[in-house]
């Protein structure tokens, strides 16, 4: 080998390490939504999280009343938040610029009532509101304000559980692929469809209007498998399960099975379900017990079927754990628990889906976590 393929192999191998290395040394900054609750959250706080999965706090950035629900549009250029009021009335959509001191508000508008839930996908901003029994419809402008209400989705019925009394949007998710529109109600026991016409700004029932879920099951978010789109996954808060919903090629939805979330010692009578994820690699789901069992339950994905096998169960060092978000290299889980006042920081193994924890801080009432 002559000298200047020597010197180019070592320069490529140079150039190997430091990108593994620099990966190694990777930090990244994270936002959490909050309730005010009896601690005093002030709005909306910062954290990094380390290499190692430590945490550090970097304090209030974002001044603003009850940050139930964040998400950033798609260039993460800005930050949206809904703000949900104990009084279950109307609520606030309310825009950030993310600055490296933290976040400006933009703009901020009206939603219908109780707003608990808030998606954002090109230009469009999509609000589930709880009590309203709505998903409402905005624009979000290249800078940053928000439009009124452009349209609205009224949810009808009810079901067989007490707190299935009336319609309860409880998220409204894009579908990856189409301008299909999915809205889980807890109420109604149903996911409810609806066509984006991106050039009015609508939203239109499909022909296929609702699927109705297993009685009793409160449907509250809903994850897409990233390799098979027509695979969806539907947390269900009120009975413990994951549904698993499919489409033809019609686009037809149906449902396929449901698996509980729970450990076979614990009954459902004092659990309710919460959040649910997806690993990038299609191989590994995630889902949030709130309650007696307060605990992250992890199954594996048949890559074939689509159906879920238990992996094991996580207990998640905290009360009522609200929420939880990978990290953008996705080997870390950070988890908040609402009622205990903490994230805690789990290493994830990309081969088996186990978690391992790490650390833990504290942050008042902790609901939403947004990398």
């Amino acid at each position: 080998m002559s000298v200047k393929s020597v010197k180019g192999l070592l320069w490529i191998t140079l150039c190997i390490l430091t990108f593994q290395l620099t990966a190694q040394q990777k930090s990244y900054d994270f936002f959490v939504g909050t309730f005010e609750g009896k601690v005093g959250s002030k709005g909306i706080y910062k954290f990094r999280l380390n290499s190692k999965g430590e945490f550090t706090s970097l304090g209030l950035v974002g001044r603003v009343e009850n940050p139930s629900y964040i998400t950033f549009n798609d260039n993460k250029k800005y930050l949206l938040s809904v703000s949900l009021y104990p009084s279950f009335g109307p609520g606030n959509l309310e825009s950030f610029l993310v600055t490296k001191r933290g976040l400006k508000s933009i703009s901020k508008t009206v939603t219908d009532k109780a707003p608990g839930f808030v998606s954002a996908k090109g230009s469009h901003v999509l609000v589930a509101n709880y009590s309203g029994g709505t998903t409402e419809l905005f624009k979000l402008s290249p800078n940053g304000k928000l439009s009124h209400s452009l349209s609205k989705e009224q949810h009808e019925g009810k079901g067989d559980n007490n707190r299935q009394e009336a319609p309860h949007s409880h998220s409204a998710w894009f579908s990856p692929d189409s301008n299909v529109i999915i809205s889980p109600d807890l109420g109604t026991n149903h996911l409810w469809f609806s066509d984006l016409d991106p050039n009015t700004s609508t939203l239109k029932p499909r022909r296929q209007k609702k699927l109705t879920l297993n009685e009793g099951a409160g449907p509250r978010h809903l994850a897409f498998h990233p390799q098979h789109s027509n695979w969806i996954y539907v947390i269900n808060e009120l009975d413990n399960t994951i549904s698993f919903v499919t489409t033809n090629d019609k686009g037809k939805y149906k449902l396929v099975s449901s698996i509980s979330t729970l450990p076979k010692n614990i009954s459902g009578n004092n659990n309710v379900a919460a959040h649910i994820l997806i690993s990038n690699d299609g191989k590994f789901l995630y889902a949030s017990n709130r309650g007696e069992s307060d605990s992250l339950v992890i199954y594996e994905i048949n890559q074939y079927s689509g159906e879920l096998s238990l992996v094991g169960f996580e207990n998640v060092k905290g009360d009522f754990p609200r929420h939880f978000a990978f990290s953008p290299n996705e080997e870390f889980i950070v988890v908040a628990n609402q009622n205990s006042n903490n994230l805690v920081s789990y290493k994830r193994s990309r081969t088996t889906g186990k978690l391992i924890f790490i650390d833990k801080v504290k942050t008042p009432n902790p609901t939403c976590v947004l990398f």
